[in-house]
């Protein structure tokens, strides 16, 4: 019983001596949590103004966001009344410790296979980078959904990555009638890949006959451009060969059914038929 006292009258001299500087630390760490979480919005939002590279200005923002919280926490003890030769401890045995953990279990922590900023496909979506976390990845798809996938399932999917490698090729293929000038049709296209200045002069262009269809002699041309500009160089050089074709008068092929009726004898009159039958 007297032990219990003596444990309750400890703790009323320790609050009544250093009650006030719990409240103000603790008044300080609400407050600077809150200051923490809006740096981090408006400084991405500011550095993203500046720097191009959206990857490098995570990068930045998360580097400032660590340094404020690390200052908070000091700033929070010394307040508190902690010793600072135990704050400096403390830091130093946390700083050994992410440095021991980085060095140790680096190679075995999984990694995803891109950046923010890339354009990649997994799983039904395909968009943009914008953020990682621990949990998951922000994409922003093309037709403006934001989508949150868990990274436990993008490392268990397949993961197409168009920023992996600086150049794609660019492929078109064009169904041409078996009537038309086929070597013609060749040249217009290999012309229209080589003029295009986003087009790659090596390797150099290529066009070959792929294949035949049902009505069609199917042509395959392509070339190399920039990740960034492949997809509007695929879809102008579609529009481009489709007016060239039409001004040379080359016929491009498509799907189509006729069916033809053959009568050695005429019909038979079905209504006599059927009067012959009653």
């Amino acid at each position: 019983m007297n032990d219990t006292f003596a444990k309750l009258s400890e703790l009323n001299n320790i609050a009544l001596s250093y009650g006030k500087e719990l409240v103000l630390a603790l008044a300080i760490l609400v407050f600077g949590l809150i200051a923490a979480k809006y740096l981090r919005k408006y400084s991405y939002i500011l550095l993203a103004k500046i720097i191009p590279k959206p990857a490098l200005v995570a990068t930045i923002t998360n580097v400032l966001y660590v340094l404020f919280m690390l200052f908070l926490v000091v700033f929070v003890l010394e307040e508190a009344g902690v010793d600072p030769l135990v704050i400096d401890r403390l830091l130093f045995m946390v700083t050994l410790g992410v440095v021991a953990l980085i060095i140790l279990f680096r190679p075995y922590i999984p990694s995803l296979p891109f950046k923010v900023g890339n354009i990649i496909k997994t799983s039904d979506f395909m968009g943009k980078v914008e953020a990682t976390t621990f949990l998951n990845t922000r994409i922003k798809t093309f037709d403006g959904k934001t989508v949150f996938i868990p990274n436990s399932k993008i490392l268990n999917d397949y993961v197409i990555n168009y920023h992996f490698t600086p150049h794609r090729r660019v492929a078109i293929e064009v169904g041409v009638k078996y009537d038309q000038d086929i070597m013609k049709a060749k040249q217009i296209l290999e012309t229209l890949f080589i003029e295009d200045p986003r087009i790659l002069p090596s390797p150099r262009p290529a066009v070959n006959v792929k294949g035949w269809e049902q009505g069609a002699v199917v042509l395959w041309a392509r070339g190399w451009a920039l990740n960034a500009k492949s997809f509007i160089t695929k879809c102008e050089l579609k529009e481009k060969v489709t007016l060239r074709f039409q001004n040379e008068g080359i016929i491009m092929a498509f799907t189509r059914r006729d069916l033809h009726l053959f009568h050695q004898n005429p019909l038979p009159d079905f209504e006599k038929e059927e009067g012959l039958a009653q």
